[in-house]
């Protein structure tokens, strides 16, 4: 498997001498028969070491188990209340813009079901340190163009196109067979957050798997990271300065 955890030593830091720091959340969650618990973390570990490789950020190893209550119908799925992360992320913050350290923070985050870091930045963002929570949305949306995903974000929730694809790109020795013949659709999910997962899937996947390839999951990568270039020039990272990608 790729290492995806830094082995910078404190002076390689200190030559760094980053003003931002990125930290990978991911989750501990079912993603079907074929796909692994880490899944989410994996994504974000795969997006934060190539963002590290482009730009001159300090790479935090990851968060590994948050807010996942919607995937409990499954074995192996564990989760944190939305308070303990709030307060892990916060102590994270806390660390990272004390004096002499990075300062500003982006949270690189792979799990929808994270719902609290968007208020963790909100209410942060008038400090002037926090740069924000990435990828956006839209940024999911940008990459699934860029690679020609077949599926939509919205059919594509979980265990998909987009998480199969990158995978089999960055690890394709944790994606197991099977995916190909187990899509499923379930675009009515509005009551998602009071029946969880179990409500509209029995496999635990809602998506289109089978489209997932290698060569998709490195162009959403690849523009993933090109998008993550906004996130040095943000008003909020105030005492960021603007960096441009690293030449190999």
């Amino acid at each position: 498997m790729i290492h995806y955890l830094t082995t910078a030593t404190t002076t390689d830091e200190e030559h760094r001498n980053a003003s931002v720091a990125v930290l990978p959340v991911g989750s501990c969650e079912q993603h079907g028969p074929y796909l692994p618990l880490i899944t989410d973390t994996l994504v974000a570990c795969a997006l934060t070491s190539q963002i590290a490789e482009t730009y001159p950020v300090l790479a935090l190893p990851p968060v590994t188990i948050t807010c996942s209550h919607e995937h409990s119908g499954w074995p192996g799925t564990v989760s944190i209340s939305a308070r303990t992360l709030y307060d892990l992320i916060d102590d994270i913050y806390a660390s990272v813009t004390r004096p002499g350290a990075p300062s500003a923070l982006v949270v690189v985050n792979a799990h929808g079901g994270n719902d609290v870091l968007r208020n963790i930045v909100q209410e942060h963002s008038a400090a002037g340190h926090l740069a924000g929570l990435y990828p956006a949305r839209q940024d999911w949306d940008d990459a699934r163009r860029a690679a020609g995903l077949e599926s939509t974000g919205h059919e594509d929730m979980h265990a998909g196109e987009m998480e199969t694809s990158i995978l089999l790109h960055a690890c394709p020795e944790v994606v197991r067979d099977g995916y190909q013949q187990a899509d499923w659709t379930a675009d009515d999910r509005r009551d998602l957050p009071s029946v969880g997962m179990r409500g509209y899937t029995e496999s635990g996947i809602i998506g289109r798997p089978s489209l997932g390839s290698a060569v998709k999951g490195k162009a959403a990568l690849d523009a993933l990271v090109a998008g993550f270039a906004r996130m040095l020039t943000m008003p909020s990272a105030r005492d960021a300065r603007p960096q441009a990608p690293r030449r190999h």
